[in-house]
């Protein structure tokens, strides 16, 4: 199969009909997004980069895709090994559930993270548990039709505590 096959009977030009409103809570973001990416490390200092986010309907618009990548493709030099990252999430809404299945993957540090994801009350929160066991969520807030926030934050015990992992500011570029 050729790559513009590939990429033909992948992409969807909208969302499925009988699906159309459910698939809107994730729907809202299909477009290209730039972000500035905070990074917290351990030590308590930050790192900041930037970004690029697309996301777009996917098999026969039963699904929604996204692409991240960090640093954004402007900012790379061809040949050189980079502190970013370059990954997918495939999201798609199941009715058994209520919910929403969404799976990272991540193949520059070789993480693939299966999340449940909710809306509650005005973010999109999805939880889910690293190799490691620590529990984690992201969640996107502050959504608006150009903009949202989206957090990273990881828990080693059961929630009693939280750390602050990742955050990004997105603003909408298409």
């Amino acid at each position: 199969m050729s790559q513009t096959t590939m990429i033909e009977v992948l992409q969807a030009s909208e969302p499925l009909p009988k699906l159309a409103e459910k698939l809107q809570v994730f729907g809202q973001f299909v477009g290209s997004w730039d972000a500035r990416v905070v990074n917290y490390n351990p030590d308590g200092s930050t790192q900041t980069v930037e970004a690029e986010w697309h996301f777009g309907w996917v098999l026969e618009g039963r699904a929604i895709q996204d692409v991240w990548i960090a640093p954004k493709r402007s900012l790379r030099v061809a040949g050189e090994n980079t502190s970013g990252d370059y990954g997918a999430t495939l999201r798609f809404y199941d009715a058994k559930i209520n919910a929403w299945r969404s799976t990272w993957v991540g193949p520059v540090k070789g993480n693939v993270i299966p999340f449940i994801a909710r809306k509650i009350k005005d973010e999109i929160v999805l939880e889910g548990k690293l190799e490691t066991g620590n529990e984690v969520k992201w969640i996107f807030s502050e959504i608006e039709k150009e903009s949202f926030r989206w957090r990273f934050i990881e828990s080693n015990d059961g929630w009693k505590s939280e750390s602050k992992v990742q955050e990004m500011f997105c603003r909408r570029t298409k």
